[in-house]
């Protein structure tokens, strides 16, 4: 039965032992970066990849006879200047020529009307004859990039949202990054957040822990993700100060532990003493990606209390990716 003809909660029972990735695209380098890591993930039979371009309601765009072709014709085919499609058909193009997508997948185009907006919501899916696994274009509208994307999670679910971090050019800070999306996206998300800043793969994964057995649940989540693209992972544990190293080199060796019980064998474990914000970012400048488990707190709560996850979400020069 196509994916069309079923119920919100029948699609979602269909997802759920699937591993699927929303990858929100915006026609930024580092967002594609983020497909390319998503492409890596996808690699496996049990995953899904949604590419999702969100466009604010209506945009006061003038679009004639467009609404009649919308319902009727594969959003590939209205022509590239309309927000958003070209942006989705790079992304297109780049998990084909990676060997992601081939010729003889089917695909499946649906259009959902939305109020106020003459173009509504509108996805091409993508399947493979062999396995099941999809590909997803969706080009959605919603009343910011921030909600279209929170909104997209609750029709999913999905296993991690990853987004390109907001750089901007002419002198800006690298460490910039748009609060009005990617904050609110990794306060509110239910499930894991990647931040792709500066990301280039093959450099390992710096996993960090308090020692909590939070931490060590997300640690291991953690790991099965590194497995899927065959990462390397090592592993860090901050004390404040002198007193707390010895109880840093605990957290480490347990860390350690949980890791081989999932054969996981980490290529280096160590300590640092210090602010943990600053020691993490510091240590993790040799990573591809800084992983850290967030604090368990929901919405606001992770947003006035503050952590150390979201601090170091916000300054650390290259890519970060919250576990939940």
């Amino acid at each position: 039965m196509a994916e069309i003809d079923l119920s919100l909660e029948e699609l979602q029972e269909k997802r759920a032992n699937r591993f699927r990735i929303l990858v929100c695209v915006d026609g930024s380098e580092e967002s594609y970066r983020g497909l390319r890591y998503a492409g890596d993930i996808g690699k496996h039979p049990d995953s899904d990849i949604i590419l999702l371009y969100v466009r604010p309601i209506d945009q006061g765009m003038r679009t004639g006879g467009l609404q009649v072709r919308v319902a009727r014709e594969n959003m590939l085919n209205w022509g590239l200047d309309l927000p958003g499609i070209k942006y989705l058909k790079m992304g297109l193009d780049r998990l084909i020529e990676n060997g992601q997508i081939a010729e003889d997948w089917s695909s499946e185009f649906t259009h959902t009307d939305v109020d106020g907006d003459p173009l509504g919501d509108n996805k091409t899916v993508y399947t493979s004859p062999r396995n099941g696994r999809s590909v997803v274009l969706k080009l959605k509208v919603a009343p910011s990039v921030a909600v279209g994307i929170l909104d997209q999670y609750e029709l999913g679910p999905y296993n991690m949202i990853i987004l390109g971090s907001s750089n901007k050019s002419g002198g800006i800070a690298k460490n910039f990054w748009d609060p009005a999306v990617a904050e609110k996206v990794a306060v509110h998300a239910p499930c894991s957040v990647c931040i792709a800043r500066d990301l280039e793969v093959g450099h390992g994964q710096l996993f960090c822990t308090d020692g909590s057995d939070r931490a060590m649940d997300m640690l291991l989540k953690a790991g099965e993700t590194s497995k899927r693209v065959g990462a390397n992972v090592s592993v860090l544990s901050v004390a404040l100060d002198q007193d707390g190293e010895s109880q840093a080199k605990a957290n480490v060796e347990k860390a350690v532990q949980h890791l081989k019980s999932i054969d996981i064998e980490p290529v280096s474990a160590f300590t640092r003493i210090g602010n943990p914000v600053q020691e993490i970012i510091e240590a993790g400048k040799d990573y591809s990606f800084i992983v850290m488990g967030d604090t368990g707190r929901t919405g606001l709560k992770r947003f006035f209390m503050g952590s150390v996850a979201f601090k170091v979400m916000e300054y650390a020069q290259n890519s970060v990716m919250i576990i939940r």
